[in-house]
């Protein structure tokens, strides 16, 4: 294998990287314990594959703040043909070793640039007001970019999270649960388990509290399940990659709720409900909400009759989510590269 196959396979993993970069950051951390351990066979994959996770591991807690929950299988598709495997970890490993790091500067370097990529369109919300901010155009800044398109779906996700939340609490929705029979025996003969599950008993036969929605957390990029669940009742699933009838059933299959709500591209909705049809799942979507359903709400939020109550409580939630789910560019890089010996000049074309 020459240079340039094994450079085009890095290239590829890089280019498909989401921006917590976990694949090439345990690339690189591979190719580090190589070059100054000397501990593993490169050409070996069990003497890498697991402990490479927690390498990978301590440069994400310190950059990125967070670290893979994926599965582990998932996490193992880094070394399959289509990646990179041994063969092109032992070209790799060369190159790296005969041009002291150069590959793992290139790969912290591509991540230095993919951080500032995302800091440049974070300030987007970040610095805007209720005047300047257009859920459009926000949008649009991460899908012109191929850096940052891989990430799209979770910042759509943070835009309805943030909607969502701030109406209900506007709103002051409050939702309950009680006991309609209150002099059943089955009460009186479970009466611990309606204290401990429900928090009702026969003093307290039933309980209201706000309405809320929750986003599930940090998926893979393989995940197809539920994206956000609220406490009356809904699974809301959100997706601003392209349907296709496998993801779609998928989206059904995989989410047990009977009121399950989708955000989608405007161009998915007719393909969203013709192939749940043809599933028999249409009777569980309970609405399907597309993109320009949110551009006019966000419009209404943040310049409509109402705004001086809403709109900036829904940007200081799109803040608060983002600082919360993407890093922005670590001022320690620079001691990172110093202390490793790393040559910026070096990893350019290695």
């Amino acid at each position: 294998m020459d240079n340039k196959i094994a450079k085009d396979h890095l290239d590829t993993v890089i280019r498909k990287a989401r921006v917590h970069f976990y694949k090439p950051i345990q690339i690189a951390e591979i190719l580090h314990r190589d070059r100054i351990e000397k501990d593993i066979d490169l050409g070996d994959l069990e003497t890498y594959r697991t402990p490479s996770r927690k390498w990978r591991d301590a440069i994400s807690l310190r950059f990125i703040g967070r670290i893979s929950t994926s599965s582990a299988r998932y996490q193992d598709d880094l070394f399959n043909s289509n990646a990179i495997p041994p063969t092109v970890l032992v070209e790799l490993g060369k190159i790296n070793r005969n041009n002291n790091g150069a590959v793992e500067t290139y790969i912290y370097t591509a991540l230095e640039d993919r951080l500032s990529q995302m800091s440049s369109g974070l300030s987007l919300v970040l610095q805007a007001d209720t005047n300047s901010f257009t859920l459009r155009s926000f949008i649009e800044s991460f899908t012109r970019s191929p850096g940052l398109s891989r990430s799209i779906d979770k910042i759509f996700e943070i835009v309805v999270y943030a909607l969502f939340s701030t109406l209900l609490e506007t709103l002051e929705v409050k939702i309950g649960v009680r006991i309609d029979n209150i002099n059943n025996t089955i009460l009186n003969e479970f009466s611990d388990f309606t204290e401990k599950v429900l928090g009702l008993s026969e003093e307290i036969p039933e309980r209201y509290q706000e309405a809320k929605v929750y986003r599930v957390g940090v998926t893979n990029a393989a995940d197809r399940g539920l994206d956000m669940w609220a406490n009356f009742g809904v699974a809301i699933q959100i997706k601003h990659i392209s349907l296709t009838p496998a993801t779609v059933e998928d989206i059904s299959s995989s989410i047990s709720a009977d009121r399950i709500i989708i955000v989608c591209k405007e161009s998915e909705k007719d393909v969203l409900v013709s192939v749940l049809k043809q599933f028999g799942s249409a009777s569980r979507i309970q609405s399907v909400i597309t993109e320009d359903e949110l551009d006019v709400w966000y419009e209404k939020a943040l310049r409509g009759q109402s705004s001086e109550l809403i709109g900036d409580k829904i940007l200081q939630k799109l803040a608060n989510e983002i600082r919360v789910e993407f890093p922005s560019t670590a001022p320690e890089f620079a001691d990172f590269f110093k202390t490793r010996g790393y040559q910026r000049s070096a990893s350019a074309d290695f």
